[in-house]
């Protein structure tokens, strides 16, 4: 496929604009630590929200949602779409706590929440477990589907995306920080969803298509247009719906998901300029990621159903991609190359746009972990904030280096997304728990990372995951696998907590003095130090936590039904449309109300 002057224009343009602004910034940013890695904490809601969103329109999220698509119909995407009570709990709970606490990360949390040898090992150990191994696999899928892109599209080896994407974003990313990573963002949303809305537009509409009636009307993708899995198939009613929204969106970490919040959106969540800013920028994330962005590239996973029903499809259309390559989820780069001259370049520079945007934060935040977490706290605890801004860079270079090495090793975007579910199973209760249960203690963690780690292993990895959970011969279903690993891993970490002391006095007692969480969690920590005469409860309004719950369900209602009442008005399913409309604002009337209960609460 040949690119026009047009096109070129669009992605030349683009990239100056980007490279503009890391150079224009990279003074600031080179100022201190807190101004690289959280931009002197002055940011507002709405830019925050906007690079949240950006940050997690990654090049490889279309490519998955036209996997889970064409392999599992729309309702496939409960497997993400759970994760909004995961988002709608962080805005009405958490977000005001991670700003209270006033840390450069959240791994700082852990040697504020527990005490000692544990805590310390716990969040260095975290700063290479999340910082270097799940931060280079998370971008390796990001760049594996920029590779799948540029094949493609542009017909380039996978070496050649690699560089030329990578060298790119590394370069403003190491100059600009987190404020060009945050500034650019801002130009990244636009772009990224003009290409996408327009894509699916024009794609929708071509000859081979015939427009948004003929698509319904086709009987391969009638199957699959249900937003609600088949109620009648079990193993898709278990695996789709009960498993995502009854366990998996509590129970496991997954990156930018973070039950309790954390990662990249804790990130932004402390750069805000106070908790009313942290709670506006992760609502607008919530509404803007779940509500709307979705259907274009659902529209366009259904249309290319109909233009390539199969692998062998592709594979005939696309014979330079090989077979280690080859996957559904190259349907949507697929598509993308039957685009007009001018919209192809604006689709391009928007692809390039999400690729950017992810990797930059993911970037930036990884390296905070390394400067933070570990470098500070284990090699350098005098380091001077230039000397902190300077190793900061450099692990930026280093990191992207090591997730384009995997990248080139890799297949598909949804094998790592099952991957990445498995490892971070059973640990979600501690961090929601965590905050609200004073006998929680860094050994819980510590235990729970390893258990769920190596569980999935063993069942990845070894005769023994196949011998219980394989599809046909295994002793327990196929499905059962993800929660025999929650439920193991929760009760080995709820033993581990029972059988090892409590945080000291002293470290209970100063986190709940400076966060002040509340609940019947800590009514023994707040009555013993009753006792001891120390003063540690500041507030006496009423605990915050239920009217927050309150707001949570009313805001998971609300972005659902927006959701769900795009997609039937674009299905032309009016009834139905109509219905969830209604109901959406009948739930955003009733959120204000209980937003502003919880503004005369605690908190």
């Amino acid at each position: 496929m040949e690119l026009s002057t047009l096109d070129y224009t669009f992605i030349i343009v683009f990239f100056s604009l980007v490279l503009g602004i890391g150079f224009y910034v990279s003074k600031t940013s080179g100022k201190s630590s807190s101004e690289f890695f959280l931009s002197g904490r002055t940011m507002p809601w709405w830019l925050l929200g906007l690079s949240m969103v950006a940050t997690t329109f990654s090049t490889d999220t279309p490519n998955l949602v036209t996997d889970i698509v064409r392999t599992n119909g729309v309702s496939g995407n409960w497997v993400w779409w759970c994760f909004l009570i995961t988002g709608m709990l962080t805005v009405f709970v958490y977000a005001k706590l991670w700003r209270k606490s006033n840390v450069n990360t959240d791994l700082e949390f852990y040697e504020m929440r527990y005490g000692g040898k544990p805590a310390s090992f716990l969040r260095k150990f975290r700063a290479i477990y999340l910082g270097v191994i799940f931060n280079v696999i998370t971008m390796s899928a990001v760049t594996l589907a920029a590779i799948k892109i540029g094949s493609i599209m542009l017909g380039l080896e996978p070496w050649q995306t690699v560089v030329s994407a990578g060298l790119i974003t590394v370069t403003f990313s190491a100059l600009g920080g987190f404020k060009g990573v945050v500034y650019t963002d801002f130009l990244l949303f636009f772009v990224a969803m003009a290409g996408a809305i327009g894509a699916a537009y024009y794609l929708v509409n071509i000859p081979e298509v015939g427009g948004i009636q003929a698509l319904m009307a086709n009987e391969d993708v009638a199957s699959k247009l249900n937003i609600l899995p088949d109620f009648s198939n079990k193993k898709a009613l278990i695996t789709l719906f009960i498993i995502p929204l009854a366990v998996q969106w509590w129970s496991s970490w997954y990156p930018g998901a973070e039950p309790g919040g954390g990662g990249y959106i804790a990130q932004r969540m402390l750069a805000a300029k106070d908790e009313n800013h942290a709670i506006g920028a992760t609502f607008f994330f919530n509404i803007m990621h779940y509500a709307l962005r979705p259907w274009p590239w659902i529209l366009v996973a259904l249309a290319s159903i109909v233009v390539y029903p199969d692998l062998a499809s592709i594979q005939e259309a696309f014979p330079n991609v090989t077979p280690d390559k080859l996957g559904h989820d190259l349907a949507y780069s697929a598509m993308l190359t039957k685009l007009p001259s001018g919209l192809l370049g604006v689709v391009l520079a928007s692809l390039v746009a999400a690729y950017m945007s992810t990797i930059s934060t993911q970037l930036n935040w990884g390296s905070s972990y390394i400067v933070y977490d570990f470098y500070k706290q284990q090699i350098n605890p005098n380091a001077s904030e230039k000397k902190l801004v300077a190793v900061g860079r450099i692990s930026t270079v280093v990191l992207m280096i090591f997730s384009a090495g995997l990248a080139l090793l890799l297949q598909n975007a949804l094998q790592l997304f099952d991957v990445l579910l498995a490892f971070g199973a059973g640990t979600g209760l501690i961090f929601i728990l965590r905050w609200f249960w004073w006998r929680i203690n860094a050994w819980s963690e510590i235990t729970a990372m390893f258990a769920s780690g190596i569980i999935s292993i063993i069942l990845k990895l070894t005769p023994i995951g196949a011998y219980f959970f394989a599809t046909d011969t295994g002793l327990l279903p196929d499905w059962s696998e993800y929660i025999f690993i929650v439920v193991l891993t929760t009760a080995i970490w709820l033993m581990a907590t029972f059988m090892t002391q409590p945080e000291s006095n002293d470290t209970l007692r100063s986190f709940y003095r400076k966060i002040q969480p509340g609940g019947p969690g800590w009514a023994k920590v707040v009555s013993d130090a009753d006792t001891d005469a120390v003063e540690i409860v500041k507030d006496k309004e009423k605990w915050s936590v239920p009217a927050g719950l309150t707001a949570m369900l009313l805001g998971v209602v609300l972005i659902y039904s927006i959701m769900f009442a795009t997609g039937y008005w674009i299905y032309g399913r009016t009834t139905q449309a109509i219905i969830l409309t209604v109901v959406s604002i009948i739930a955003g009337v009733l959120l204000i109300k209980a937003w502003n209960r919880l503004k005369g609460t605690i908190l």
